[in-house]
């Protein structure tokens, strides 16, 4: 008993007198009132990292919107690419097997939406194609109907958003990614691509793609990727990740790595194939099989990490945040204008 009394009296302030009283309450009360920019420091468990559960079960039930876009020309895998990414068939061929393929005389954009399911995560997922795209003689002002279709979307959520009485959830079509499929030349990027990209940087998240690059060698690849890049930087066409968007250091650094990468050269397929008793994605070929999910192969799995498992949600806040706004900023200025 003894022993115990000086520790529990140890956990007592010590006396004070009243006049140092005063002092030290007068001496704290403004460090209690602007507390330090290190936060206050908790001295049990609340619970406030449930916060982070609740939002995970909202979403869930709610599920989430996703919107892609192909543009290239045909015969360039556009589909079986949004097929092996979404490992499912949310893509429809342009044309029946068995039947000639019927190439439209102008660009049409076909749009297909599913709901995928992944371990209780539902996504709605539309896919827009771009059938006509490039494939005429005479392609002037071919990407048209494209800006055209895009701020119609833009059109379509301003207009839910400025209503007296909105919905609570507001359907989103806006197109959050347009994935830019360019032929497997070698050569440098042609004045048709250039423009299309530069237009569309704009106004929506561009991601170039070189299409079947299993055409190209080793060596091909890497000379056709410098040129690209050449001609994005010499035309001042800023593809995503933009590095205007890059809030913290270590954002920058992740995309920088990317930005070395792109345009990601990539190679679709939808059929499995046995390799070394695992059945895998491909194509198979004279020479072997060219696995779709080997990084030696090709770099699909850095297209499917850019557009699903990294930044989905960053490509979807860009939309909101900068073109989105840029379109509303712009409509609302005409509309109150003389």
């Amino acid at each position: 008993g003894s022993i115990l009394e000086p520790q529990e009296r140890s956990m007592e302030p010590p006396a004070v007198p009243p006049e140092e009283e005063e002092e030290e309450e007068e001496e704290e009360m403004p460090l209690t009132a602007a507390p330090g920019p290190a936060g206050c420091q908790l001295f049990g468990y609340v619970g406030i990292e449930a916060v982070l559960d609740q939002m995970k079960i909202k979403t869930m039930k709610m599920g989430f919107e996703f919107n892609i876009m192909v543009v290239g020309q045909s015969g360039l895998g556009k589909s079986t690419m949004v097929n092996t990414l979404f490992k499912s068939k949310v893509s429809r061929k342009a044309s029946q097997p068995g039947q000639e393929e019927r190439i439209p005389k102008t660009v049409q954009l076909q749009c297909v939406t599913h709901v995928i399911e992944e371990k209780g995560v539902k996504m709605k997922l539309t896919v827009t194609d771009t059938p006509g795209f490039g494939d005429q003689i005479n392609n002037e002002n071919c990407w048209d109907p494209i800006i055209k279709y895009i701020n119609e979307q833009y059109e379509r959520y301003l207009r839910e958003e400025i209503l007296i009485t909105r919905k609570r959830k507001i359907p989103d079509t806006r197109v959050h990614v347009c994935v830019y499929f360019v032929p497997p030349t070698g050569h440098w990027l042609r004045p048709l691509d250039l423009e299309f990209m530069r237009r569309l940087s704009k106004i929506v998240n561009v991601v170039p793609v070189i299409a079947k690059a299993d055409s190209l060698t080793l060596e091909e690849r890497t000379e056709f990727k410098q040129r690209i890049q050449e001609d994005l930087k010499a035309h001042a066409i800023s593809v995503y990740p933009q590095e205007d968007f890059d809030q913290d250091p270590d954002d920058r650094a992740l995309n920088d790595r990317i930005r070395e990468k792109i345009p990601f050269a990539v190679v679709g397929a939808d059929q499995e194939h046995q390799v070394n008793g695992k059945r895998v994605l491909g194509r198979k070929t004279k020479w072997g099989i060219i696995e779709v999910e080997n990084p030696a192969h090709c770099e699909f799995p850095l297209l499917r990490d850019l557009l699903i498992r990294s930044h989905l949600q960053d490509l979807k806040d860009i939309t909101h945040n900068v073109h989105y706004e840029s379109y509303r900023v712009r409509r609302l200025n005409e509309s109150n204008g003389p």
